[in-house]
């Protein structure tokens, strides 16, 4: 959870009369399992019994061990409170995109799966299908959900919070034990060289450049040109990947990352945030590195999992980020900020071989009605640019923080949330 999240969520519900049990089973999610199949290729019931949650990097195997563990805690409280199984039921706020992105049959039973929701996992599927499961808005999208808050009197702090996901501060961790570097590694990146220095590429003929080129109109050619004149920049893979959606299908792949020589010019760099996916389809999501600009792009990674001192480093930077929007009064205008942990450790001299062993963490700032589609919120229109350099500063002051980037990834291809 958020830092001080229960105890909001407490108080706000007991302010509406309702009569809340708080349960902290922190060490049944930490070491909490479940099972799936022995393999994505596998069409067989067999299965097998997943990783601890604590050792778990796949987004996919930690949303459904947080779903499952959930419904399990669940019921042992059910058990501890005397009450009668049948008689109990399990009230959700499950959302229409929930069941989407999670290819439930509920919405759609041709979809493919972006996500497991932890509101749609197998378990709660059993229970649906037993009658045991409360959804009043499973038909609606969050905008819509809000207007009924308004219409029934809700206070507007709630009505207006920005959404949290269920399975929490879990999949805003990018949890890797290793680079991500597949054989297209190299070849991405000197297409990304070509694109960040369009102007000096032009002048030597190369046959990547003649593929990029053909990507481009030429009034898209004509701009980057410019652009590149102009701005001293550098684009690279990072090892690193996210989950993203491509046409209705899910992708899991490659995060671009940007720096520059000067200030960021943000409408150049949105240009370029829109061709580089288009262009490069192994890229799914486009980040901005603040401060000066890489000289040594990453090709290993922080070890990083779901542990108390990392969930610890995630929730500072989430509760001051927050709290800086919250007091700029520009919390209205974002839709949904999910502050992210990336296990990725820059400026450090390859020839001192210095280890892996900061995290940098992504603001990602979206603007969107309905959920399904979205923009990221450009500072100095959007969101002033003083406000995101507040939410930078304070950041960096946390211990163990080597970058703070931000994501300028509209939905599609990246999705809301990381993971």
């Amino acid at each position: 959870m958020r830092k001080k999240e229960s105890q909001c969520v407490e108080e706000a519900l007991r302010k509406l009369g309702i009569k809340v049990k708080v349960i902290n089973a922190a060490h049944a999610f930490y070491n909490g399992t479940t099972t799936l199949p022995i393999s994505e290729e596998d069409r067989t019931p067999r299965k097998r019994i997943s990783k601890t949650l604590n050792m778990t990097t796949n987004p996919e195997e930690k949303r459904k061990i947080i779903g499952d563990t959930f419904v399990k805690v669940a019921n042992e409280v059910i058990g501890e409170m005397n009450l009668k199984p049948e008689e109990v039921f399990l009230a959700q706020g499950t959302l229409r995109p929930d069941l989407i992105e999670s290819a439930s049959v509920e919405a759609s039973g041709k979809a493919d799966v972006i996500k497991t929701h932890h509101n749609d996992t197998e378990l709660i599927r059993e229970l649906r299908e037993e009658g045991k499961v409360i959804e009043p808005l499973k038909d609606f999208h969050k905008d819509e959900v809000r207007a009924l808050g308004r219409e029934l009197g809700l206070p507007e702090d709630l009505v207006s919070r920005h959404p949290f996901p269920g399975p929490g501060l879990a999949i805003r961790i990018i949890c890797a034990d290793e680079p991500y570097i597949c054989k297209d590694f190299a070849e991405t990146n000197n297409i990304l060289k070509i694109l960040a220095d369009f102007s000096a590429s032009v002048k030597k003929p190369h046959t990547l450049l003649q593929r990029v080129k053909s990507c481009m109109s030429d009034e898209e050619q004509e701009k980057l040109l410019q652009i590149t004149s102009l701005h001293s920049l550098n684009a690279f893979l990072m090892p690193i990947k996210t989950v993203g959606v491509q046409g209705d299908c899910r992708s899991y792949s490659y995060v671009c990352g940007i720096s520059s020589k000067d200030a960021p010019h943000w409408d150049s760099l949105m240009f370029l945030v829109r061709l580089i996916p288009r262009i490069c389809h192994n890229i799914n999501r486009v980040v901005y590195i603040f401060g000066p600009q890489i000289r040594e792009p990453i090709i290993d990674v922080t070890p990083t999992f779901l542990t108390t001192g990392v969930l610890s480093t995630l929730r500072q930077a989430d509760f001051e980020a927050h709290n800086i929007l919250r007091e700029s009064g520009f919390s209205g205008k974002i839709s949904q900020m999910p502050i992210i942990l990336t296990p990725l450790h820059f400026d450090r001299d390859p020839l001192q071989k210095q280890p892996s062993c900061q995290r940098s963490v992504v603001i990602r700032t979206f603007i969107t009605s309905d959920f399904m589609t979205g923009i990221p919120a450009t500072p100095g229109n959007h969101i002033p640019e003083e406000v995101i350099s507040k939410m930078v500063r304070e950041i960096k002051k946390i211990p163990g923080i080597s970058r703070v980037m931000y994501d300028m990834t509209s939905k599609p291809p990246g999705t809301t949330e990381w993971e």
